[in-house]
């Protein structure tokens, strides 16, 4: 019978024969969600061998990822700021750039206590909204989503984090149906242009609903419809932090302020590209 050893060399080969970038980090992390065990268990019990049924769980994700399944929506979660997030096909999977928007909500509003209304457009996962709530433990929160299984997967997080108190999720277009205004406005809208889906990864492309990802010809559909409507959403004293796409800082930056916003700040991810558009009115 094959040792854990045995199976995580031959499922880290499979994967790298097939392409799959961080091989041997996913074949670890696909046995430890098989057999239910922790990598410190993974590394203790090594030598342990294991039984056909076991080994057949094992190859049968390790399968899943050889196609470019992503790894998050085998396993089902996604680590994102301070949570693990359920994820799906239905919604995008949580990216470490995405937590540069967080990282500037905190900046231009340092006190935590205040009872802050939090607007989240586009919600998906809910992981930015729910990210932020965890951080303003007095704050509330709505998201909205065009997708009723987004916000249901968005809801799930909310109850799985004890928040679902504090949220409260809606169908809509962007902001259309919302009447007040809201102190902190997050949104990642989708920026990808839609001539540049060839060159994205299997992952990505295959796996991750369109809806999310694709911003129409040049990747600002999504933008100039925010634009619109951020004026009359955001507090007269709100901060606003959008998601920006590489390249695209720019081009955002020009429709914000046509429509009457200022520009704060364009705050950089950790590889040095611009991400997060922070806005005010004044």
């Amino acid at each position: 019978m094959p040792t854990l050893a045995m199976a995580q060399h031959a499922m880290s080969t499979q994967l790298s024969d097939a392409q799959i970038d961080n091989a041997r980090l996913d074949a670890r992390l696909l046995i430890q969600h098989a057999l239910d065990m922790t990598a410190e268990q993974l590394v203790r019990d090594a030598q342990q061998t294991i039984d056909e049924a076991q080994y057949a769980a094992i190859e049968a994700l390790v399968q899943r990822r050889a196609a470019h399944e992503p790894l998050a929506q085998i396993v089902g979660t996604k680590p994102f700021w301070r949570d693990a997030f359920v994820v799906s096909r239905d919604v995008l999977s949580p990216r470490p750039d995405s937590e540069t928007l967080i990282e500037a909500v905190l900046a231009h509003r340092p006190d935590t206590y205040v009872p802050y209304a939090v607007l989240d457009l586009g919600v998906g996962s809910g992981c930015l909204l729910l990210s932020v709530l965890r951080e303003y433990t007095h704050a509330s929160g709505t998201g909205v989503d065009v997708s009723d299984a987004a916000l249901a997967i968005a809801q799930q997080n909310a109850k799985n984090l004890q928040l679902d108190g504090r949220v409260s999720l809606k169908k809509g277009n962007w902001g259309k149906t919302l009447q007040k205004p809201y102190d902190i406005v997050i949104s990642n809208p989708p920026y990808i242009a839609l001539d540049a889906r060839d060159g994205l990864a299997p992952e990505v492309k295959d796996y991750e609903p369109a809806l999310a990802l694709f911003g129409g010809s040049d990747g600002l559909e999504c933008y100039r419809e925010l634009a619109m409507q951020l004026p009359s959403l955001l507090a007269q004293d709100g901060i606003a932090v959008i998601e920006l796409g590489a390249g695209q800082a720019a081009d955002v930056s020009e429709l914000f302020q046509r429509a009457g916003m200022q520009v704060k700040e364009c705050k950089n991810d950790l590889n040095a590209i611009p991400r997060a558009l922070v806005l005010t009115h004044e």
